[in-house]
């Protein structure tokens, strides 16, 4: 019996959300972390693509893929390596809101790439929607010049995320999202080793203290293998610029969050609110603007 496509959009809609909460919760477990942004995500992906791995041999799954395929998953964990640091680095240089209202630039970088990569007509409407945000972004910018090396770190995260959701809405056409994620994520295990490797990151302390540790596991348990093999799925039915506009939830959650763990909202001015108010009242705006545009079309 074949499924109501209303019905399965609403389920994907539904798993998004709660893979955003989850991710809202990274932000969190970042600034609880000790040690360095690069070596938290070193041990962040190999958690995660060693559970993966655990999961396929319990499970009895084949998860093999031509060497081409391979490959590819391998060069976007580059991509997803780069995210990860750049996230945890934009965190550490700034702090959780700031990082996450960063993020939220996904939309309009999408809105850009995303034709380009899959050679469709630009949206004018994808283009305002993200133009908003980064407007938004201007704001907490303008108003929170300390923070000015995190804010960047934070825009070329959102970059990378970009580009690896907009190739991921590709694979998973072809490929299973679990599979996806652990080939993606062994790729960003790979080159975080090298790049350790090349700047001498192994000398620096790599010990864990207890509380870390099991900050680490969940990290890289729900909310990396968990999340990214729901986040990968959800693909399949929604466009790579829906996921990216409903990913902008994320400072909700992480904000609301940083505020019951740290108190971080005391810390934010004026034009950090008001640009995160823009930000969000753009993300809800988006689907409701889109199906009066659809309907004016169709009457037309």
């Amino acid at each position: 019996m074949a499924q109501n496509p209303s019905n399965t959009l609403n389920k994907n809609l539904i798993i998004l959300h709660f893979t955003v909460f989850i991710w809202g919760f990274t932000g969190i477990l970042g600034q609880l972390i000790t040690i360095s942004a690069v070596q938290l995500v070193w041990y962040r992906v190999l958690i995660a693509f060693v559970s993966l791995f655990l999961y396929f041999r319990f499970s009895k799954t084949d998860f093999k893929v031509d060497r081409k395929t391979l490959l590819k998953m391998l060069f976007t964990g580059a991509l997803v390596g780069g995210h990860w640091i750049l996230f945890f680095a934009s965190i550490k240089l700034s702090t959780v809101p700031v990082a996450l209202v960063c993020l939220s630039s996904i939309t309009l970088f999408t809105a850009i790439f995303e034709p380009i990569i899959n050679k469709t007509k630009i949206s004018k409407l994808e283009i305002l929607a993200g133009l908003l945000i980064i407007s938004g972004i201007v704001l907490i910018f303008k108003f929170e010049t300390q923070y000015t090396k995190g804010i960047i770190a934070g825009l070329v995260s959102a970059v990378c995320a970009s580009l690896f959701s907009i190739i991921n809405s590709r694979f998973v056409q072809k490929s299973e999202a679990p599979i996806i994620a652990f080939y993606e994520l062994s790729g960003a295990f790979l080159w975080i080793s090298i790049y350790l490797l090349a700047t001498h990151g192994y000398n620096e302390k790599l010990i864990l203290k207890p509380a870390d540790i099991g900050y680490l596991v969940l990290l890289g348990t729900v909310c990396t293998s968990l999340a990214y093999v729901a986040g990968v799925s959800v693909m399949r039915e929604l466009s790579a610029f829906r996921v990216a506009l409903i990913t902008n939830l994320e400072p909700v959650y992480g904000i609301i969050m940083a505020f019951i763990f740290f108190g971080d909202m005391k810390k934010m001015s004026v034009g950090f609110w008001v640009g995160s108010v823009l930000i969000l009242s753009t993300i809800f705006l988006y689907p409701v603007a889109r199906k009066q545009i659809s309907r004016r079309k169709n009457r037309a």
